[in-house]
C-alpha cells in the first residue's frame, strides 16, 4: 500500500469516533506500530485534528470531515484542462475515460469548488486532426505498451514507401498535432519513433520481456547522451 493511501485509511478509521490504538491500526494496515506513530505525527503536523497519545490510543476530533478530493483550485484547473486535451486528442478509449473522469471530479468536489471545472477557460478542439482510425490505432498501441506485446507494423515513410517493422512498443508521445510511438525496432536493432498517422496496420507479434537496454528509460538516457555529445 502506498503511504498516501495508508494515511487516508488511518483518517477513515479514526473518523468512526472510536479510540483506536497504534497496535490496532498497525494490524489493520499490516505495518509496524512505529510506522503508525510516524504517520499519526505527520497527520497531526499537517493539521488533521487527531487527539490521543502513544500507549492509550487515538481518535478524531468531532466535526472534522475529509474532502473526497483534496485539490486546490489550480490543481482542479490543471486536471480539467488535461482531461479535455485527452478527450480531444487521445484514442477513443482514452477520450471516454477522460469524459468519465471529468464527471467524477465534478461529482465529488466540495460545494465551494463544485463550479470550478465549468469555469476553467482552457479548452481543446482537434479540428479533425485525429481520424477515427487514428484514435483506434492509439488505443491499440496503448494496450500493446501496457501488455508488453510486440507488433508487426505496416508503416509508410514521408514519401509513402512501405516497410514492415516488428517492434516492441514502449510509449506514446504527443507533439501538439502528431502522436508518435516510441519503440525498439528489431529490424534496425535500435530505438525508433513511428508517426501514428503513417501506420497503415498493426498485427500482434507475440509478447516480449523487458530488457534493460530496450526500455523507455534506456531511450530517454540515449536521447540525453546524444544531446550532450
Amino acid at each position: 500500500m502506498r503511504r498516501a493511501d495508508r494515511l487516508f485509511q488511518i483518517v477513515q478509521y479514526l473518523r468512526g469516533g472510536r479510540l483506536l490504538t497504534a497496535r490496532m491500526l498497525a494490524q489493520r494496515l499490516e505495518v509496524s506500530e512505529r510506522t503508525i506513530y510516524r504517520d499519526i505525527a505527520d497527520l497531526i503536523g499537517s493539521g488533521v485534528p487527531i487527539d490521543g497519545e502513544a500507549g492509550i490510543g487515538y481518535m478524531m476530533r468531532s466535526g472534522y470531515d475529509l474532502p473526497p478530493l483534496m485539490f486546490s483550485r489550480e490543481e482542479i484547473s490543471a486536471l480539467v484542462a488535461g482531461a479535455r486535451m485527452v478527450r480531444s486528442f487521445g484514442g477513443a478509449a482514452m477520450a471516454l475515460a477522460a469524459e468519465v473522469a471529468l464527471a467524477k471530479i465534478e461529482a465529488v468536489l466540495p460545494p465551494d469548488l463544485r463550479d470550478r471545472p465549468a469555469g476553467v477557460a482552457i479548452h481543446a478542439h482537434d479540428a479533425g486532426a485525429l481520424s477515427d482510425a487514428d484514435r483506434a490505432m492509439l488505443d491499440r498501441l496503448d494496450r500493446a505498451v501496457e501488455t508488453q506485446l510486440k507488433l508487426a507494423l505496416d508503416y509508410r515513410d514521408a514519401d509513402g514507401a512501405a516497410t514492415l517493422r516488428t517492434v516492441r512498443p514502449l510509449g506514446l508521445w504527443f507533439w501538439g498535432k502528431v502522436w508518435t510511438l516510441i519503440a525498439w525496432c528489431e529490424l534496425r536493432e535500435d530505438f525508433r519513433m513511428f508517426r501514428i498517422d503513417r501506420i497503415a496496420g498493426a498485427e500482434d507479434a507475440g509478447p516480449f520481456r523487458p530488457e534493460r537496454d530496450k526500455t523507455l528509460a534506456a531511450f530517454f538516457q540515449q536521447e540525453v547522451n546524444h544531446r550532450r555529445a
